[in-house]
Order: C-alpha cells, then structure tokens, then sequence
C-alpha cells in the first residue's frame, strides 16, 4: 500500500519536471535570439545598415535613379518661400498639389505638356489691381485646367515640380562630412539615417528592407522635410478631357 501511494505521488512530481523542462528551454531559446539580435541588429535586413555613411547615401542615391515612380511630400523652403507638395512622379510627367502662401493649385504634366488648376482666387491674385473683366475671366478659369504654352515663363518652374529626376537630384543634396545616426522607423519600414555636418548638412533616412529607397529627406538649413514613398508604384496619367480645359489666354504670372 504504502508502496503504490509512492509510485502514484512519483509521477505528479515528474510530469511538472519535464513541464518545467520545457518552459526553461523555450525561455532559454527566446533569450539566446534576442541576444543574437541584438548583436546583430542588420538580421533580416538588407544589409545596408553594415556600410559606411557614404556608400549607404550612394545605395540609396542609385535606388532613386533606377526607379520609375514615387511619390513626394512635403515641404520646401526656396528663396524665401516655402512650398507644401503632394506630387506623383514618373519619368513621362507627374500630377498632385502645390500650396505656397494663400495659393494653392494642382499641376498635371503628361509628356511635354502642362496643366494648371486652381480656383478663381488664385487666378485672380495674379492680376496686381484686378478689374472686373479680370474676376470675370478668372471665374471662368475656376477649377478648370490650364494648358500653360512652353513659351510661358511659367512653365519652366512649374514643370520643375512635375519632373521627378529634377526634384530628386536638385532635393536630395547633403552638405558636410557624413556620418551613420540611428536606426529609425519610416512608415513601418525600419531604415538608418545618415548625416551630414553633425545634421546640420541635411539627413537621409534609407530603408533597411528590400531595395535600400530613400524614405525620408531633411534638408539643410531647414530647408524642408521630405517624405518619398510608393517606389516603383505605377499610378494613371493621362491629359484632361478637353472640355476641362480653358485657354488662359496671356502670360501665367508666378509672384
């Protein structure tokens, strides 16, 4: 009797060994990755993460120069003026919106040729003392496109804006020395960042998974904040329909 009351006490004790076994191990194997992890922090990445500062700009540099489409936010401080965007580029054009001051309107480029739409204000604000011919005509102008001739004086800076390998090379431009900062996070994408002059010359922050893209632009001098996403993202981009479109009709002011 007393015999069997051992055995069966025995076999309790045996099972929570071996539970407690099992648990010791899953703890010990969940301790020992996140170990190997942290010393390790380029696992599961690209691998950029393990360059030097320079070649880690010249990735993501060569990224933006081979892809075919992105998308581009933020703003811009130019000449004393500073530029909300929201545009989608490709190599054939672009399309999106541009706020500077109390002005906003959108821009669409397909091939060779540029539309403008704005409301009647913004027309309006183009003329120094509008007349009432004026309001009238930019009430007609209202929300509809603009085909903005070549010859134009404005076509040049506001093609600028619709041209993608214009705005990356003119935008992505570091000054100084540079240097790898933290690893951060862009949109859910872990990337580094590098620095130029301590920060000071602009930072870029390069994604760490797949295609090193760049996913973040601080420009120098606080020159603006960029946001580059949808790479490679191929978006519609065709010509309005022509009863949408409007002769304007004289010179497109940009001041």
């Amino acid at each position: 009797m007393t015999a069997h009351l051992r055995t069966t006490a025995a076999a309790p004790r045996t099972r929570y060994a071996a539970s407690a076994a099992a648990v010791l191990l899953g703890l010990t194997a969940a301790l020992t990755g996140c170990s190997a992890e942290e010393r390790d922090p380029d696992a599961g990445t690209n691998g950029v993460g393990k360059l030097s500062a320079k070649k880690i700009e010249g990735r993501a540099i060569k990224a933006a120069d081979a892809a075919d489409a992105v998308r581009l936010s933020g703003n811009v401080v130019s000449k004393g003026r500073t530029y909300e965007l929201d545009m989608r580029l490709r190599e054939d054009g672009g399309s999106g919106r541009v706020t500077t001051g109390s002005s906003t309107f959108e821009l669409l480029r397909v091939k060779k040729d540029l539309y403008l739409k704005a409301d009647a204000a913004f027309w309006k604000s183009q003329q120094e003392k509008p007349s009432k011919a004026d309001a009238e005509a930019a009430g007609k102008l209202d929300d509809k496109y603009v085909k903005v001739p070549p010859a134009d004086p404005a076509y040049q800076q506001f093609t600028g804006f619709t041209d993608m390998s214009v705005l990356l090379d003119g935008l992505l431009v570091l000054h100084g020395d540079r240097s790898k900062g933290e690893r951060t996070e862009i949109g859910g994408v872990r990337a580094i960042r590098v620095a130029a002059g301590g920060g000071t010359g602009g930072t870029i922050d390069v994604s760490l998974e797949g295609t090193p893209y760049p996913l973040r632009f601080q420009r120098a001098g606080d020159a603006g904040v960029l946001r580059l996403t949808d790479w490679n993202k191929d978006f519609g981009l065709k010509a309005p329909e022509k009863d949408d479109i409007v002769d304007y009709g004289q010179e497109i002011t940009t001041e």
